[in-house]
């Protein structure tokens, strides 16, 4: 596959981690403008933000938990040039599992909803480490 074909699925996920950022950010500026947080109460990491800025907060590093092993397999795959076809679907299920994710937990926040999604996406990546591990160790 090209490099960019097996790059795109990447760039969407930085996409969503970067707009949960930025959207974490405004939500805790105008928790802070608006009175709902004194910087005092949040000054040395405690969690007093709002609800709201919490959950989106809570998306914004979720992002940096399952999605990790997602970006080792694809930044080892490349180079030895083991990101095929099968490892390309398999990313866009995963990151269209991580969308989906990130949009309940914005959202309703339904747990049940949101779990399915997260482990989905568990399943999802633990099928393209076994598809890649077997491809290196089985000389494929």
């Amino acid at each position: 596959m090209s490099v960019p074909m097996v790059l795109l699925p990447v760039f969407v996920l930085i996409g969503l981690t970067f707009a949960l950022l930025l959207w974490m950010a405004f939500a805790r500026r105008d928790a802070l403008v608006g009175g709902q947080t004194k910087i005092r109460d949040i000054v040395l990491g405690q969690p007093n933000w709002p609800v709201r800025a919490t959950q989106i907060g809570n998306c914004f590093k979720n992002q940096f938990e399952l999605p990790v092993l997602f970006y080792i397999l694809i930044a080892i795959a490349l180079p030895l040039r083991h990101a095929d076809f099968i490892i390309v679907v398999l990313s866009w299920v995963f990151v269209i599992a991580r969308l989906v994710h990130a949009g309940i937990f914005v959202t309703s926040n339904d747990l049940n909803r949101r779990s399915l999604a997260w482990f989905a996406g568990v399943l999802v990546l633990l099928a393209m480490w076994i598809y890649f591990a077997l491809r290196i160790l089985l000389l494929i």
